[in-house]
């Protein structure tokens, strides 16, 4: 891809990035009127290194990945001109799909990086959160939902989550009674976007049709208005290999 920068919202949304390890917004971004300039090259190389500390010395960029990354980054800085063009809304959140193993899940936790403070996420595993259910039972439902805010400058946020590998989740039950607590999750979430703009993230490997049957059709028609598909091609290899 050619070499040039792609911008950010304003300054004073990404004041307090998350210094869980250095920010990109430390490192790499040159600071213009208020505005963050990220350039690509610089940011796929800030991906990589940070990359092989979170997941090993083996973990490269793949250059076939490069424009998904593209609209990734540009969705997670916030740049509304180039985001529209690749036909995503800053508005909705990521549904990030593709075949096991093409690093999905890996490109979700690095981009999160790139995110205002505000947006910023953790990668949730759906497995751990049906494991969660059997445990404490439907509180785990309002945990990641009604209760999902964090307070910055004294007032309340919601938190972004990205669900990771959805549909590959068991049916938990707790105390006998199964609930399929991702469809509620997200039903409850869905309301919360609606009327607080809470944004939520997904991956999963599993096509519209194989989710409609886990979920429902209530669920996909509310994931229409949710996501920006991101997908990887069909063909995708497995990097893990």
């Amino acid at each position: 891809m050619k070499d040039h920068s792609i911008k950010s919202a304003q300054a004073g949304s990404v004041s307090q990035p998350t210094r869980i390890i250095r920010s990109p917004y430390d490192q790499i971004a040159e600071l213009q009127g208020g505005v963050f300039n990220f350039n690509f090259q610089r940011s796929v190389l800030w991906m990589e290194e940070k990359g092989k500390m979170l997941f090993g010395e083996n973990f490269a960029i793949d250059p076939g990945d490069l424009p998904l990354i593209y609209k990734l980054l540009v969705y997670a800085i916030g740049d509304k001109e180039n985001t529209e063009k690749h036909g995503l809304s800053l508005r909705k959140g990521l549904l990030i799909s593709g075949p096991i193993g093409c690093g999905k899940s890996s490109l979700a936790r690095l981009i999160s990086y790139f995110c205002p403070r505000e947006k910023q996420f953790l990668v949730k595993p759906t497995r751990e959160i049906s494991f969660e259910f059997e445990k404490d039972g439907y509180s785990v439902i309002n945990h990641y939902s009604k209760g999902s805010y964090f307070r910055l400058g004294g007032l309340p946020v919601p938190k972004v989550y990205c669900f990771d590998d959805l549909g590959l989740e068991q049916t938990p039950k707790h105390f006998g009674n199964e609930c399929n607590v991702m469809a509620e999750i997200l039903l409850a979430r869905y309301d919360l976007f609606v009327s607080k703009r809470m944004l939520t993230h997904l991956t999963t490997n599993l096509s519209a049709s194989e989710l409609e049957s886990i979920y429902g059709n209530r669920i996909r028609s509310r994931m229409r208005e949710m996501f920006n598909l991101v997908a990887f091609d069909k063909d995708a290899k497995d990097k893990r290999c």
